[in-house]
């Protein structure tokens, strides 16, 4: 397990990155690693770097010093990658890794093989602010540290109601609480609170999702021209796939929105037996069992079919091999 008060020993600079399109989860890892070193750590120069930071968690502490762009030739004592499940998912700050004179990386994505000088990744994890925090010395964890930590679990676990809630997941969230974090604030704020828009696209995607197989996958899809029209980026989409995946009945939901000329970025979220991050990782992409991503080509007919073909074998895999047990 990786200590970061080992780590940054003798470190001078350091740099922080997530993956593009940061999530609560990749934004409060990175943000709460950030504030860990300003406040322990003073006389270490750190940079964070994301693609952008969601509008509902700028009251993290040092958000608002976060870059966005990585013009700046510089070479970095230690780079940390936080959340990240390989290096093309780093984006463009993939240069400062390859310049820095040493690397960790701190995940929990099942298709993460290593890819830094130092490794820490469990799959088993609910989040990879989990695995921050107990990379962290918990007296050294300040408030604002606690916020930023308990922002990225409660995104990756659902506010707890999804599987990969642990015991451990449940006992680091109550030491967090005894920080004086305002919890409730943070749920409520960063993962329920949308704006009118953003329902109105969310009932766009649910209006004009489909089922298929049965009833036991659902697809919903936004187009460019839609969220051209409603004004809205793909930070306005989060939660979308969350939502058909409760659908009753379904087994996986699959979630698409436009990004280029036949391209989509697929979300995928899995109820039952599906590894969804076997399917993404097989166009690609990657991420959890039961929630992964991938970016698609072809028409939407196309993606769809790809995506369900690989989905119902993994069904009848699973249905098979369960009368072969009931016939045993």
């Amino acid at each position: 397990m990786i200590r970061l008060t080992n780590e940054l020993q003798n470190v001078k600079t350091a740099a922080i990155a997530g993956h593009i399109r940061p999530d609560g989860d990749c934004t409060g890892s990175c943000l709460a690693v950030y504030s860990y070193i300003l406040e322990n750590f003073p006389e270490i120069s750190a940079d964070v770097y994301l693609e952008r930071v969601n509008p509902n968690f700028l009251f993290l502490k040092g958000a608002e010093e976060v870059k966005t762009e990585c013009t700046e030739d510089k070479t970095y004592d230690l780079f940390i990658a936080l959340d990240a499940s390989d290096r093309e998912r780093l984006g463009e700050t993939v240069k400062y890794m390859d310049t820095a004179k040493r690397t960790i990386c701190i995940d929990h994505h099942i298709t993460n093989d290593g890819f830094a000088d130092e490794n820490w990744i469990d799959a088993q994890a609910s989040s990879t602010a989990e695995l921050v925090w107990q990379t962290m010395e918990e007296d050294l964890i300040s408030k604002e540290t606690a916020e930023a930590l308990y922002l990225g679990i409660i995104h990756d676990t659902g506010v707890f109601q999804y599987t990969n809630t642990s015991e451990k997941t449940m006992q680091i969230a109550g030491k967090l609480m005894a920080k004086g974090i305002d919890f409730s604030r943070i749920i409520e704020d960063t993962f329920y609170r949308k704006t009118y828009v953003q329902n109105q696209v969310l009932g766009r995607a649910l209006m004009e999702s489909i089922l298929l197989l049965n009833g036991r996958i659902i697809v919903g899809r936004i187009r460019q021209k839609d969220m051209e029209f409603y004004g809205v980026g793909p930070a306005d989409l989060d939660g979308i796939v969350s939502q058909l995946r409760v659908t009753e009945g379904v087994e996986v939901a699959i979630f698409l929105y436009e990004t280029g000329t036949q391209e989509y970025k697929a979300s995928l979220r899995s109820n039952g037996p599906v590894d969804v991050s076997e399917v993404c990782a097989y166009f690609g992409g990657g991420g959890h069992v039961k929630a992964a991503g991938c970016t698609m080509h072809g028409s939407l007919y196309d993606v769809i079919n790809n995506l369900t073909l690989h989905i119902e074998k993994q069904l009848q895999d699973y249905e098979e091999e369960n009368g072969r047990q009931e016939k045993e």
